[in-house]
């Protein structure tokens, strides 16, 4: 990746952090109500480490799929909050994203006080668009998700970050959670802060199950698993009781 300077045109979201505005698909990459951070870790990050703690009891090592990367603030959350837990962990974290001129930006961009001890990783991401060490190993792949996720396999947990479905379809399909659906491992966790009935359907028909979850600090969300489990803080949605009560709602297709 190259080396060079972006002018960017920084929005200061809630909770004090930046965020940008993306021209393309004339939508912002984090809710400015909520705040970057804060949407980070209670909509993806939090849910999907206190659901691993519960039912994967022996987790000492973690691979994460983060769609997509964008300001790299779903991968940077997760190891905030794995340090400031102490956990000892082994984190392996796979993104992909498209738009290569902001990925050659990220190191000019004005991240919070929370991320500077992740500096490093940033500038080494924004070089070769990959890093590792001890215990992290990160890996940003330029090009297609929709490709890049069929060469992944045994993922614990799915951060579905895209745009939404309005102006990204194709990140929020039948045919895309399929091939989502093949890569998960027993426990593995989705996390997604759509709603919406037919991302929800989506999701269900393949052999998904649908949960809903109520972060302390901002808005609800959609959580799904590939086993039914029973946990007091998710709201199970049955979804073949939704598809009889609204016989106009439909699943998203290619």
């Amino acid at each position: 990746m190259g080396k060079w300077i972006i002018i960017q045109e920084f929005y200061q979201t809630k909770d004090g952090s930046n965020t940008l505005y993306s021209k393309e698909y004339n939508q912002y990459f984090h809710d400015i109500k909520t705040g970057a951070i804060l949407e980070s870790l209670t909509k993806h990050v939090i849910p999907a480490f206190e659901f691993h703690s519960k039912f994967n009891k022996d987790m000492k090592h973690l691979k994460i799929l983060d769609i997509c990367f964008g300001l790299g603030y779903n991968t940077l959350a997760t190891l905030y909050y794995t340090k400031r837990n102490n956990l000892n962990i082994k984190i392996n974290i796979y993104s992909p994203e498209f738009d290569l001129e902001l990925l050659n930006s990220l190191g000019h961009f004005q991240y919070p006080d929370e991320f500077q001890e992740f500096n490093h990783i940033i500038q080494t991401l924004v070089q070769t668009g990959k890093y590792q060490d001890k215990t992290i190993y990160i890996e940003i792949f330029n090009g297609d998700a929709r490709e890049y996720i069929k060469t992944l396999k045994n993922i614990d947990i799915v951060y579905q970050d895209a745009f939404s479905s309005d102006v990204n379809h194709f990140l929020w399909t039948v045919e895309y959670f399929a091939d989502i659906s093949k890569l998960l491992n027993d426990n593995a966790i989705i996390t997604t802060y759509s709603i919406a009935t037919p991302i929800r359907l989506s999701i269900y028909k393949n052999d998904l199950y649908i949960y809903e979850y109520k972060p302390d600090s901002s808005n609800r969300i959609t959580i799904a698993l590939n086993k039914k489990q029973t946990y007091p803080d998710y709201k199970y949605i049955d979804m073949e009781l939704k598809q009889i009560r609204n016989t106009t709602a439909k699943p998203l297709y290619d």
